[in-house]
């Protein structure tokens, strides 16, 4: 078996105990002579997974009966959707602070439902940092705040949450959920496709407040309404079982590792690892994001010339590192450095890059 250093942006790369376990159970279950694949989400052993998963999962965000974990499909891009036509009723504004890609989809999505208001953009410095504090212009009465904690795609991350008063914060974690410590508490609502942090694509985690829940609009279709899946346990259709299943064993391991603590100084750590490699290269790389709002989770930077770019990619697959080139909408290379990759790979990157600088700079 080939072994790479897995730096994709997602699907990524999974805990390699997870995946050995994984293959252990793929064929029988528990005994019970078959895959978790195979067996009804009804059943006994599958209803134990999902709720195993959602404690599991509020356990490690510190929240407690006052919110439910709901696992459902359609991934962020339908939560960019299903958070407006639950929440945002007519008349009403819902506020989006704008750091990225993933940000603007957010908001095209809410104004195409509803009122929608920019309350803070970073666009105009090619979305290189979070908005600060004093930029941003809440509507006195936001039906919600929407942010975006980690854009992938030009390597930004909030460092901390703003500070919205009494109204319902909601994030989109997709790419940072799980990886630091934070105060969940805060939020009504997060949501986060799973196929970076949390397990396999196809699976999309919820935590939600209930006490917002019971202020949701009824008159919604009933797939695209909150208040079905949390009714039902998740269980309301058939869900992406082996999805949650995998997402269960990834919760579990984040939590043997010692939890958001330890995740959050491993992930530090490895960051570190890879942007010192940046700044100590003599201006060879030049990384996108201003260094107070630099992602620990996807690091983004540019080489002298795209052509040295595609040199650089290709020579690092060679040398057993995929996924490093960056989005095709923005070019340059990129390193995603989620909670599975492990540090010794941020290493073996830092020192490629320190070759790399040497042979062509």
């Amino acid at each position: 078996m080939r072994t790479v250093y897995n730096f994709n942006a997602g699907p990524a790369m999974l805990p390699p105990p997870v995946l050995e376990q994984v293959q252990s159970e793929l064929r029988d279950y528990q005994g019970r002579g078959m895959s978790i694949m195979e067996m009804s989400h009804r059943s006994k052993e599958y209803e134990a997974i999902n709720a195993q998963a959602e404690a599991t999962f509020k356990r490690l965000l510190g929240v407690g009966d006052g919110y439910r974990v709901i696992f459902i499909q359609g991934g962020a891009s339908t939560q960019f959707a299903m958070i407006p036509m639950n929440f945002l009723a007519p008349g009403a504004t819902a506020d989006y602070l704008m750091t990225g890609a993933w940000a603007d989809k957010a908001y095209e999505e809410a104004a195409a439902l509803g009122k929608a208001n920019i309350a803070a953009s970073s666009k105009a410095n090619g979305y290189r940092r979070v908005p600060r504090s004093d930029e941003i212009r809440l509507s006195p009465d936001s039906a919600y705040v929407h942010v975006t904690s980690n854009e992938t795609i030009q390597g930004i991350q909030w460092r901390a949450f703003p500070d919205v008063g009494e109204r319902p914060l909601v994030a989109d974690m997709s790419s940072d959920i799980l990886s630091r410590p934070f105060d969940a508490g805060k939020f009504a609502l997060i949501y986060a496709g799973a196929q970076k942090n949390l397990g396999p694509s196809g699976v999309t985690a919820v935590l939600i407040r209930e006490s917002w829940l019971a202020k949701a609009n009824k008159n919604v279709p009933t797939m695209l309404r909150y208040v079905t899946h949390v009714k039902n346990n998740s269980l309301y259709n058939t869900p992406p079982s082996f999805g949650v299943y995998v997402l269960g064993l990834v919760l579990q391991w984040i939590q043997k590792a010692g939890g958001l603590k330890a995740m959050g100084e491993r992930n530090s750590s490895k960051a570190k690892t890879v942007y010192d490699a940046i700044d100590h290269s003599g201006g060879f790389y030049r990384g996108h994001a201003e260094p107070q709002s630099r992602s620990q989770m996807n690091v983004t930077f540019r080489l002298p010339s795209e052509a040295q770019e595609k040199q650089f990619v290709t020579e690092s697959q060679a040398a057993g590192m995929v996924g490093l080139a960056g989005h095709r909408s923005v070019g340059g290379v990129r390193a995603s450095l989620y909670n599975a990759v492990g540090p010794e790979m941020c290493q073996a990157l830092a020192s490629f890059m320190g070759d790399f600088a040497k042979q062509n700079g």
